[in-house]
């Protein structure tokens, strides 16, 4: 019997993942200072993040340079919005049988 809970993603656990999921989904793409302000992070910590999604292939990152400065976006990919959209719908089953 599968329960509940076995629909809520792994990669989705973590609060920091799940705000750059969040921040993504509604925002074409952010870059990395946006991210870090929006979420109150460090680098690293965000930079770690990030990369977990991306190798989930959930996020893709597009590199540029602004001037003479590196500036690095986020953009949340149609497989990453897949997963946090069955993230978002076993959570909101979760918490309905809890009702």
């Amino acid at each position: 019997m599968k329960t509940i809970i076995e629909d809520l993603h792994k990669a989705f656990e973590s609060r920091i993942r799940l705000g750059i999921m969040s921040a993504l989904a509604v925002n074409d793409t952010l870059d990395f200072i946006s991210l870090k302000e929006y979420l109150d992070l460090t680098d690293g910590n965000l930079a770690s993040h990030l990369k977990s999604l991306e190798k989930e292939k959930f996020i893709e990152v597009k590199k540029s340079f602004v001037g003479r400065k590196p500036n690095t976006k986020y953009g949340i990919t149609r497989e990453g919005k897949k997963a946090f959209e069955a993230h978002l719908h076993a959570l909101e089953k979760l918490i309905k049988t809890q009702k």
